[in-house]
């Protein structure tokens, strides 16, 4: 591992992340780090290039591999880092950035970028799901994902755009039997959606797993059994929780859902088709990732870089 004065850092840059997509992220990044001592290298991120980035992180070496881009990009980078001593640090360049805004990362360049420097590591924790894709953030079968499904179909952006399909979404909102095992014991549920929840709340802010820790070697089931357009308003327009009388909450570290229809599943915002079984496990402590540390911590890189 390279000293802190001299630091390897690959970013995986995603051009088609969010509405803002002439951003020349190589040309902001290189520049912020023009007069510092860090070497920089940057590979272009396409969804079928995993094995690639896999390899040009055993080429290069990095200290620390950057995601610069939404939950998919961040996703794809975590990907080739788990279980591994590589620290990740995310710019948030998409659309939503639930993880990003999880971990409290902002979303302006050079903000992100000190984080990158002179960050917390935490070491977080990833859901497996049937035991061939993770999940970082949060995953759900149901409404939620049917909405992600309309939204991105018809290519809207913002949140008049979410809006706008959210109400289309709650107006026929389907409600599904379910079947959760988890702990040795099943759970027979009526719901429009169930969740597995590593994290708190959406990237829209929405808050649906008030309890959740990116760090303790567990996730929720959360079980919602209704949502009304009040209560959704409410929870986007002042970010409120979920009401607790219209949902359940379950820890697990092993659960496994059976709907009784095919139903919309979406992982971390992106969208995979209807599923009537999903399986989830825990896998603690899998990522190191840079996060915003004390003031006295988080600015000695960057006063180094404005003494220069």
């Amino acid at each position: 591992m390279n000293s802190p004065e001299s630091l390897k850092l690959l970013f995986v840059i995603n051009p088609k992340s969010g509405a803002k997509r002439n951003i020349d992220w190589q040309q902001i990044i290189s520049e912020y780090f023009r007069q510092l001592n860090h070497t920089i290298d940057f590979f272009q991120f396409s969804k079928n290039e995993s094995n690639q980035l896999k390899k040009t992180i055993q080429k290069f070496g990095p200290d620390k591999v950057i995601a610069v881009g939404g939950d998919g990009t961040v996703t794809f980078v975590a990907e080739q880092l788990l279980g591994s001593a590589i620290q990740m640090g995310i710019i948030p360049a998409g659309s939503a950035n639930g993880m990003a805004k999880e971990l409290e990362i902002p979303s302006e360049v050079n903000k992100a970028l000190e984080i990158v420097l002179g960050g917390k590591i935490r070491h977080c924790d990833v859901i497996l799901i049937n035991e061939k894709q993770i999940s970082l953030h949060l995953s759900d079968i149901g409404m939620n994902a049917e909405l992600i499904n309309l939204f991105k179909a018809r290519k809207l952006r913002g949140m008049l755009g979410y809006a706008s399909v959210a109400m289309k979404v709650l107006l026929r909102q389907q409600r599904m039997k379910v079947v959760i095992e988890t702990k040795g014991e099943e759970v027979l549920r009526s719901a429009v959606m169930v969740a597995f929840a590593n994290a708190s709340k959406y990237g829209t802010g929405a808050i649906i797993n008030p309890e959740g820790d990116l760090e303790d070697g567990l996730f929720e089931v959360v079980i919602v059994r209704k949502f009304s357009i009040i209560e959704v308003l409410k929870m986007f327009l002042k970010l409120q929780r979920f009401n607790p009388k219209k949902i359940e909450v379950l820890t697990a570290r092993t659960a496994t859902i059976e709907t009784s229809r095919k139903m919309h599943f979406q992982i971390d915002g992106e969208y995979l088709g209807k599923v009537n079984s999903v399986k989830a496990r825990i896998l603690p402590a899998q990522l190191n990732i840079l996060t915003p540390a004390n003031n006295e911590e988080t600015k000695n890189e960057v006063s180094k870089k404005d003494n220069q």
